[in-house]
């Protein structure tokens, strides 16, 4: 199913998405080495293990791109042009391996481009959470929308 156009998103519209994604050890290593990131809390279990959490942390920014992931299907999947940035993003609770994550999203604002006419800017509150229901994960995105093609 594709992703939703411009004027088919309503201010208040919330998505409680589908599909779920239990992230694992070699997600942390993998992502942590594409990305240039040694910190030793991601990716060395030793040290980690000295930590007040025992275990490496998986790396927040792997976290914040499978929450915004989890929710393209939903709400951008080939109806967007690109992030425009992202705002306000936390993390209240570490991330581990063995974690089970889901997210939901709802629609804040909404406006049309004044540089792209046709195309709109949808503002979201994506929120990620893990198998207890923590918030793990909040952010604010910015995203330029297509508009519904015309028959």
């Amino acid at each position: 199913m594709p992703g939703l156009w411009f004027d088919q998103f309503e201010i208040g519209q919330t998505f409680r998405h589908e599909i779920r994604r239990t992230v694992t050890d070699m997600d942390n290593m993998l992502f942590s080495s594409l990305t240039f990131n040694p910190a030793p809390i991601h990716i060395d279990h030793a040290y980690a293990a000295t930590t007040e959490f025992g275990r490496p942390l998986i790396n927040s920014l792997f976290t914040l791109g499978l929450v915004i992931g989890l929710s393209v299907q939903d709400t951008t999947f080939g109806t967007t042009v690109a992030n425009l940035g992202m705002s306000e993003t936390v993390f209240p609770a570490p991330v581990f391996a063995g974690d089970t994550i889901r997210a939901e999203t709802s629609v804040l604002a909404l406006r049309p481009s004044t540089s792209r006419p046709g195309q709109g800017i949808v503002t979201f509150a994506h929120t990620g959470f893990n198998q207890r229901d923590e918030p793990v994960c909040k952010t604010r995105r910015a995203a330029l929308m297509l508009p519904r093609p015309t028959p």
